[in-house]
């Protein structure tokens, strides 16, 4: 599939002259992540948007997410973490990545948290 760089630059502009979002730990936001190389994990959409859960705070700048996914394939790096807007979701964590808040777009809710826990244990369990 051929991928639209120069779409995604221009919308990549635009999101670099807004502000800065606040967040919290737990939290899932739709980011723009953009078009990306290879096998990192997308955006979707016209907006190149995916759910993500706030993992870490950087100070009001920058934040560490994990991407979602509703694709059902089992794996050690995608950890289930329930319906997210009415589709069963799993975190991927082979793809987290520190973002500028300026990525955030709209805040879908939080986490429950016990979820969020063993999340943040498999995640350490990894680094």
């Amino acid at each position: 599939m051929q991928k639209d760089f120069d779409r995604w630059n221009e919308i990549k502009k635009k999101t670099e002259s807004e502000q800065s979002r606040l967040y919290t730990v737990r939290e899932i936001w739709w980011c723009r992540l953009g078009l990306n190389v290879g096998t990192e994990q997308d955006g979707k959409g016209k907006l190149y948007l995916r759910p993500c859960i706030i993992l870490r705070g950087f100070g009001p700048d920058a934040c560490m997410v994990v991407p979602l996914t509703t694709s059902p394939r089992k794996h050690a790096l995608r950890i289930p973490v329930g319906k997210i807007e009415e589709e069963e979701a799993r975190a991927n964590i082979s793809q987290i990545r520190i973002i500028d808040t300026r990525r955030l777009v709209e805040k879908i809710g939080f986490l429950d948290k016990d979820i969020f826990t063993n999340l943040r244990k498999t995640t350490r369990e990894l680094l």
